[in-house]
């Protein structure tokens, strides 16, 4: 467990909220629990609405006053798998929804042609709902403002699933230090509040990096394995 999710439960604690620790299904950090459902009468999808209005004029951190619009997530409100990205881009910030710029389009072939399943059947989240400037990484203040927000949308949502999308979602979700590398962290299953977490490449890396989407796709497939997805044998 690192100091931001250590103050964030201590804060948690003060507030009267039960927080606890579950070892991970493999691997050696534990992940923290997120607060109980916020008390909002009505469907998920009511549930998510009003925790985005709630939150869509944030001014908690820096970002607040530099973004253009604010990017809470989108997708099935009953969705089976979420995925965790770190923070919004420009095309993000501009369209206040998550992955739709290159990386985007990216992680939806991923899902539709890879996985086989319809992007609009998941639930798409970063850690942070801001674009940092320049699209640099997170700053721990930053994502201590947002984290009440997104454990509140997994508390609501429920997935079975979590893939972390890049090595900064995983280290963050699951509590790891700043020095583990995102191989330590492939190929694993982590437990987070009952949904089975696993960790593989950012999309924005993939395409910096074309030669890592073999192992990327070796990741999906261990996902959809534990998912009981059919892996088509023409694709590789």
């Amino acid at each position: 467990m690192n100091s931001l999710q250590t103050r964030y439960i201590n804060q948690q604690r003060e507030l009267g909220h039960a927080t606890l620790y579950r070892a991970p299904l493999t691997g050696p950090a534990a992940a923290p629990e997120p607060p109980s459902a916020p008390p909002i009468a009505g469907s998920r999808s009511e549930r998510l609405g009003a925790l985005q209005e709630r939150h869509r004029g944030c001014l908690n951190c820096r970002l607040g006053n530099t973004r253009k619009k604010f990017v809470f997530g989108s997708g099935n409100h009953d969705a089976r798998l979420m995925f965790i990205g770190e923070a919004p881009g420009a095309d993000e910030d501009e369209q206040g929804l998550p992955f739709v710029g290159r990386a985007g389009q990216l992680l939806t072939k991923m899902i539709e042609n890879g996985m086989g399943i319809p992007r609009g059947e998941v639930y798409i989240a970063n850690i942070l709902k801001c674009r940092p400037p320049g699209n640099r990484d997170p700053q721990p203040d930053e994502r201590a403002a947002c984290t009440p927000i997104l454990l509140e949308q997994i508390a609501i949502i429920q997935p079975e699933f979590i893939c972390c999308l890049g090595r900064i979602s995983g280290r963050f979700l699951l509590g790891l230090d700043d020095e583990v590398k995102l191989k330590e962290m492939r190929q694993k299953f982590y437990d987070f509040q009952g949904a089975r977490v696993s960790v593989t490449y950012h999309p924005s890396a993939l395409l910096q990096h074309p030669d890592w989407k073999g192992p990327a796709w070796e990741d999906l497939k261990f996902l959809m394995k534990a998912m009981g997805l059919v892996i088509r044998p023409d694709l590789k």
